[in-house]
C-alpha cells in the first residue's frame, strides 16, 4: 500500500509541476497591470513569492522579464511519456515494483533538475536587486518563515534545534 502511495505522490508531483509550468506563462506586466510589484506575486508559481513587496525600477523589471523567458525556453518539456509510463505501471495486472521505482525516480531527478534551474534564475534575480532591495527581502523572507514555523507548530529558534525535534518525531 505504501508503494501505490509513493505512486500516487509522484504522479501527482508530475501533474502539479505540469500545472505550474502553465501558470508560469504569465508576465509580470499580466500580474501587475498599473507596474507595481509591492502587491501579489511575479507569476503564479507558488514558489516564486521571493519578491513580493519588493518596489522594482523598469530596467529592473524588464531584466527580470527578460531571465523569465530565458528560463522558459531552456525548461525541460513535461515529458506524457512518463505520465502515460507511470500509470501503465500503476494500472499493470501485476505489480512491478522496481519498474515503478524506476520510473518514480526518473520523475524525481526531473523535479530537482526543475528546482535546481529555477533557483539559478531566481539568483540572477537576487543579484539584480540594490541593497536596500535585498535586505527587505531578507526581512519579507524572515518574516514568512517566522509564519511557517508558527503555523507548523515549531517555535523560532535555531536550525539545529528545529533538525533535531522534526528527527525525534520519526
Amino acid at each position: 500500500m505504501r508503494y501505490l502511495t509513493a505512486v500516487v505522490i509522484a504522479s501527482a508531483m508530475v501533474l502539479s509541476q505540469a500545472s505550474a509550468e502553465a501558470a508560469d506563462t504569465t508576465t509580470i506586466d499580466e500580474m501587475h497591470p498599473n507596474g507595481g510589484l509591492t502587491t501579489g506575486s511575479m507569476t503564479q508559481n507558488p514558489q516564486s513569492h521571493m519578491f513580493d513587496g519588493i518596489e522594482l525600477t523598469e530596467q529592473q523589471r524588464q531584466q527580470m522579464r527578460d531571465l523569465m523567458q530565458q528560463a522558459r525556453h531552456e525548461r525541460p518539456v513535461l515529458s506524457v511519456q512518463d505520465i502515460e509510463t507511470m500509470h501503465d505501471l500503476v494500472i499493470a495486472d501485476k505489480f512491478n515494483e522496481s519498474a515503478i521505482r524506476q520510473q518514480a525516480e526518473k520523475q524525481a531527478r526531473a523535479q530537482v533538475e526543475l528546482q535546481v534551474e529555477m533557483a539559478r534564475v531566481r539568483n540572477q534575480m537576487y543579484h539584480l536587486l540594490t541593497p536596500a532591495q535585498q535586505a527587505t527581502l531578507q526581512k519579507n523572507h524572515e518574516r514568512r518563515v517566522n509564519n511557517l514555523r508558527r503555523l507548523s507548530g515549531l517555535q523560532p529558534s535555531s536550525p539545529l534545534h528545529a533538525v533535531s525535534s522534526t528527527s525525534s518525531n520519526q
